[in-house]
């Protein structure tokens, strides 16, 4: 019996897979807390969507793919920044229309080189594949987007839930806005290997949004984020092996179920003390 459960263990390919879900489950459960309060709940997304092209680009031309993702990201969360500012449209529409149309060109773009390799394991991951440098680039990302949140987090706090009082209080809101779409593309370059595009949303959202419903204090509110995005990160991993599932998808169900469950027992509680 203990062999069996310790059997996941054994295998070199699962312990890189453990190991680059515990270095990612930091970053991204950290930022998540910053992007539900701030209400970009959608900019993880939106920003996955936009790199697409810079990583085909970054193949064709023979450059690192990491490269060109954090280049397309950050190209294009300026362009929408610009826009934004100096348009009557609104936040989400500008999204919408700018990264949608960065994504459907990443598409074209995807489609149309001819080449032996497969670009699908960007979209939807590989977190059974990945190798040493895999690792290292994770690792560096996470040690480095995880630090400047906790080292600026009073400041980031503060942008998002009032940014006419920090831009008062004499903080750098443009650097602090511009900054944190750097971070979201950073994040989404360390989380490539591990869950792809498509599924990093999942990590952007669902930890921050889980420990909103649990606890009432921010500082609290990022420690819960991050035990909650490490253990769901961990515990996918492990029941994917026994399972004979992709670990991602796993992981996202597991935090979907973590957030239905905290979401009825805040409905409950409340409830509870309306009656």
């Amino acid at each position: 019996m203990i062999e069996t459960l310790l059997q996941p263990f054994q295998f070199p390919f699962m312990q890189n897979a453990f190991l680059i879900a515990a270095l990612v489950a930091v970053p991204t459960a950290l930022l998540s807390c910053f992007l539900v309060l701030k209400g970009w709940a959608l900019m993880g997304d939106a920003v996955s969507h936009a790199v697409l092209p810079g990583i085909v680009l970054a193949y064709i031309l023979g450059l690192p793919l990491i490269l060109g993702a954090f280049l397309a990201g950050m190209v294009t969360s300026v362009a929408a920044g610009f826009v934004t500012e100096n348009s009557r449209v609104k936040p989400d529409t500008v999204l919408g229309v700018i990264f949608s149309g960065m994504f459907g060109l990443g598409i074209v773009l995807y489609t149309a080189i001819t080449s032996d390799a497969h670009l699908d394991y960007i979209l939807f991951g590989n977190m059974l594949g990945i190798g040493a440098a895999d690792l290292w680039t994770a690792g560096s990302i996470s040690a480095l987007v995880s630090a400047a949140l906790l080292l600026k987090w009073k400041d980031l706090m503060l942008h998002a839930f009032d940014p006419a009082q920090a831009r008062a209080s004499g903080l750098p809101v443009r650097l602090l806005h511009y900054g944190l779409l750097a971070l979201i593309s950073l994040t989404i370059v360390a989380t490539l290997s591990a869950t792809g595009l498509i599924l990093a949303v999942g990590l952007l959202i669902a930890p921050g949004a889980i420990a909103f419903l649990l606890v009432r204090s921010f500082p609290v509110m990022l420690v819960t984020a991050v035990l909650v995005c490490l253990g769901a990160m961990l515990a996918g991993v492990y029941a994917s092996f026994f399972l004979d599932s992709a670990p991602a998808p796993t992981v996202i169900l597991i935090l979907t179920a973590i957030f239905v469950a905290a979401f009825l027992r805040r409905t409950w509680q409340s409830r509870r003390a309306a009656v």
